[in-house]
């Protein structure tokens, strides 16, 4: 199928597969709540079985340390982490540890995770998992487990490229079934192409790619999911704060939507200024691809006095024209 295709069945019916890959951890143990309370920036002590949250790992600076999808099970706790950090994540909540009664487990080996996004994911999901009904009821983080395959697997609604989204964490050994049973339900398998031009017009960003180390939560515009303002202490709190009492929570730049004249440039690659402007750099382009819906997209973090919509920018040594969006991106790039 093409790009096109995919998309479609993307944002019309329902396509299977990850906007990066991720990977499970475990925390267990009686002081969990209050032990991750304390380190993420989200509200995470009062979750119940079933609920969940997106949240923030911050340094004492307010930079990132990862993202993660925060899921109470009832006797534990189910952090989902980009892949390429969950090693050193699993290796820093350790050293975290004092006296709280709490338990890490690498679930990584055992488990794995499928990813089905669309208009019509629950139906499909409902069709391949016979008893997993009504989840298009579901609010966002809502989990829970359903037998399949003489084992069991969770599900957890976490909708990324504006339409309703799903991850179902299973066994490894259950996790080709599953997608064969997706599919047999009517859900397509996409490429990373499509779910690419999917998320970047849905304005999502991605950990790794337009988050890194070196990213204050308020940059990327993440606040409004990731953080708690009215919570108790954590990691990186003073300067979140500072940013939105002191600073009317004005940053330095600001992760917007793009929208090239010509193609897609290259990750990585600046922005400047137009006409006056044209030797100023503005910032740069962290995600890009073509959309059958709005054509040229991207993200980018731009410097805050350009972070409005509607403003004109050149991208590279190229000087081909970019529009600043808003994000999501829109067809009239508002």
């Amino acid at each position: 199928m093409t790009t096109n295709e995919q998309y479609r069945a993307l944002t019309e019916q329902a396509g299977i597969g990850a906007v990066a890959a991720r990977h499970p951890l475990s925390v267990a143990g009686k002081d969990r709540a209050s032990f991750l309370h304390g380190l993420l920036s989200n509200e995470v002590r009062t979750l119940t079985a079933g609920t969940g949250c997106y949240a923030a790992w911050l340094t004492p600076q307010g930079r990132m340390i990862t993202d993660v999808h925060v899921f109470e099970t009832g006797d534990s706790m189910l952090l989902d982490v980009p892949a390429d950090v969950a090693a050193a994540a699993l290796q820093r909540l350790d050293q975290s540890l004092f006296s709280e009664d709490v338990q890490l487990a690498d679930l990584g080996p055992r488990v794995t995770s499928v990813w089905i996004h669309g208009p019509r994911a629950a139906q499909m999901i409902g069709t391949a998992v016979s008893d997993a009904q009504g989840l298009d009821e579901w609010t966002e983080y809502t989990h829970g487990a359903f037998p399949f395959a003489g084992t069991s697997l969770r599900i957890a609604r976490v909708s990324q490229l504006a339409v309703p989204g799903f991850c179902l964490y299973v066994e490894h050994d259950a996790a080709s079934p599953l997608r064969d049973a997706l599919a047999g339900a009517g859900a397509i398998t996409v490429d990373a192409a499509a779910i690419d031009a999917a998320r970047i017009e849905a304005g999502y960003p991605v950990f790794g790619v337009d988050m890194t180390t070196d990213t204050i939560p308020l940059e990327a515009g993440i606040e409004d999911r990731a953080i708690s303002f009215t919570k108790g202490c954590y990691v990186g709190q003073e300067v979140i704060v500072r940013v939105m009492h002191r600073g009317g929570g004005r940053v330095a730049r600001r992760l917007m939507g793009l929208r090239f004249e010509e193609g897609p440039p290259t990750p990585g690659d600046r922005l400047f200024g137009a006409g006056a402007t044209a030797e100023k750099d503005m910032g740069w382009v962290t995600s890009a691809a073509r959309s059958p819906r709005t054509g040229a997209i991207g993200l980018g973090y731009v410097q805050r006095d350009s972070a409005v919509a509607g403003t004109r920018l050149t991208v590279g040594a190229s000087g081909a024209g970019v529009l600043v969006s808003e994000r999501p991106i829109s067809p009239d790039g508002r």
